[in-house]
């Protein structure tokens, strides 16, 4: 799933310097795996061409990230070992593993001819790439992160354009300052081109419908834009029964993302924003294969319908779901729930609870017909993120 420095000096990260963002966008550059040329704004560079996957169905990942060890250096002095629920509610085996992950898969989080390589092994033909969740910073002043999230989601558009048929990005935001928030989704989806937007399932543990946040104006923001909004958990924030056996990922995560679906329904955001794209990290989690005990409460308790007016689960079918579920017959489940266009393939690259190999998931799912699978290993991502396919190149 995901995995965070949890040194407290950062001395074995490997982390660099940072580099100054600006408003100025990273360049357009060639279709090779080179990185891109300095001198040419965003704006003056031609859209992401996703090339074709010469008579097949193009597989597109979804579910994948990259660590920027550069931010994270930048944001050291915050303390994110002392702050995130992955690093707080872990025993000391648990943050020796992960550091051992970081040693590990350095490669695989940071090096892009890496990544292309293992892309090409697993049988990818483009990753929409999205920050580590680990770099969320939602604690952060709000100045701050949104620096931080700007030069996040800057490095990220340099990778797009270093190699613009393979990746396409989406971004991070300062969600603590909703205003910032909508103000560098705007920035990022009109003058770097990117597809979507990467936010954990709460901030700072408040859930993502409570008026406290004031996130409605993030939500009309991304609703304008027509971009896709991933939701992935860094962990449960409650997790003092999870700190062993690595329960705050295995069982926390997929939590995480229930409680957030829920109280989006719930919380009427679905019915103030129709419009809203969410796509919903580890097939769903619990909520996406347990929809009728949801569907009971409503209709048995008043207290179950303050604000939402419809049957919840009505709801589900609005949203979409990757193909992590490390079970081909679940993976099923959530297609005959839900539909073949409300999933699209994810892998959680390059972590150690990903999916190494999704093409052979979907393809183990025998319930699932030809069209079926081809929209789910590509089709629906192209169509939601907007890619454009052309002649390949490689």
């Amino acid at each position: 799933m995901f995995f965070t420095c949890t040194a407290a000096s950062h001395e074995n990260c490997s982390h660099g310097a940072l580099s100054p963002a600006s408003d100025t966008a990273f360049p357009q550059a060639g279709s090779g795996h080179g990185a891109a040329v300095a001198g040419k704004p965003a704006s003056a560079a031609r859209k992401t061409g996703i090339a074709s996957a010469r008579g097949r169905q193009l597989h597109i990942d979804v579910h994948c990230h990259y660590q920027n060890n550069d931010v994270a250096a930048m944001a050291a002095p915050l303390k994110p070992f002392e702050r995130e629920p992955s690093i707080v509610y872990a025993n000391a085996l648990t943050r020796e593993v992960n550091q051992k992950q970081m040693r590990d898969r350095a490669a695989k989080l940071t090096d892009i001819e890496t990544r292309l390589h293992d892309m090409d092994r697993m049988g990818i033909d483009v990753q929409v790439v999205s920050p580590s969740p680990s770099q969320y910073y939602y604690y952060a002043d709000a100045d701050f992160g949104r620096q931080l999230s700007r030069a996040t989601n800057d490095r990220i558009a340099q990778i797009v354009a270093g190699n613009p048929d393979r990746f396409a990005g989406m971004c991070t935001v300062p969600l603590q300052d909703p205003g910032m928030a909508a103000r560098e989704l705007e920035r990022c989806v009109r003058k770097l081109g990117m597809r979507g937007v990467e936010i954990c399932t709460n901030v700072n543990g408040v859930d993502l419908a409570d008026k406290r946040l004031g996130l409605d104006r993030f939500f009309a923001k991304a609703e304008e834009l027509g971009v896709v909004v991933f939701m992935h958990p860094m962990g449960f924030t409650h997790a003092d029964r999870m700190t062993d056996y690595y329960f705050n990922n295995i069982i926390g995560n997929p939590l995480e993302s229930t409680l957030a679906v829920s109280h989006l329904i719930f919380g009427g955001v679905l019915d103030r924003f129709p419009g809203l794209k969410f796509l919903v990290a580890h097939g769903g989690g619990y909520l996406a294969h347990y929809p009728a005990r949801m569907d009971h409460g409503w209709k048995a308790r008043p207290d179950s319908r303050i604000t939402v007016k419809k049957k919840p689960s009505s709801y589900l079918r609005k949203f979409y779901y990757d193909t992590i579920t490390f079970d081909p017959g679940m993976l099923e489940s959530l297609v005959s729930l839900y539909g073949a266009r409300q999933v699209m393939l994810g892998s959680d690259y390059p972590y150690d609870m990903a999916d190494d190999n999704p093409v052979r998931t979907i393809a183990a799912a025998r319930g699932l017909d030809e069209s079926q699978r081809n929209l789910i290993l590509g089709g629906n991502a192209a169509r939601l993120f907007g890619l454009k396919k052309r002649a390949a190149k490689r």
